[in-house]
């Protein structure tokens, strides 16, 4: 079980390692840029962004997660898991690349994004935790 945690491990790095190289390169970040921004009517919708993938990414990794068939061994029960995850860990990294390239001005939200993504990092804890009530 640990080789498979391993590989998930490794995924999760290689998303995070990507939007955060992105972003360094892209982002042009400096402490200007770094402010909240102004927010206004035409904007809201960018600030919905990270809220939308928030929900989005827990809904989907949730309705992943009930599928699975309470039976089976934690061992049988990770592809599914592995599944969903990639699945939670796409959406919030999309949503941080969309607020990137569409929207810099709202970097702060997507770097806010990036940091939940780095907290979603698979341990053998969270996993057994998240599959206990499945």
């Amino acid at each position: 079980m640990t080789e498979k945690i391993k590989t998930l491990q490794i995924i999760h790095l290689a998303i995070c390692a990507g939007a955060i190289i992105a972003y360094y390169i892209m982002g042009d970040l400096s402490l200007e840029k770094l402010n909240i921004p102004v927010i206004d009517s035409n904007s809201i919708l960018y600030l919905a962004i990270p809220v939308l993938a928030f929900v989005l990414s827990s809904i989907l990794f949730k309705a992943q997660l009930k599928q699975i068939d309470p039976k089976l061994k934690l061992e049988d029960k990770l592809p599914v898991y592995q599944a969903a995850s990639i699945m939670r860990w796409a959406v919030l990294e999309g949503a941080a690349f969309l607020i990137l390239f569409v929207k810099p001005e709202f970097i702060i939200f997507g770097i806010l994004i990036l940091i939940y993504l780095l907290f979603l990092r698979p341990t053998e804890e969270r996993i057994i935790n998240d599959l206990s009530d499945r």
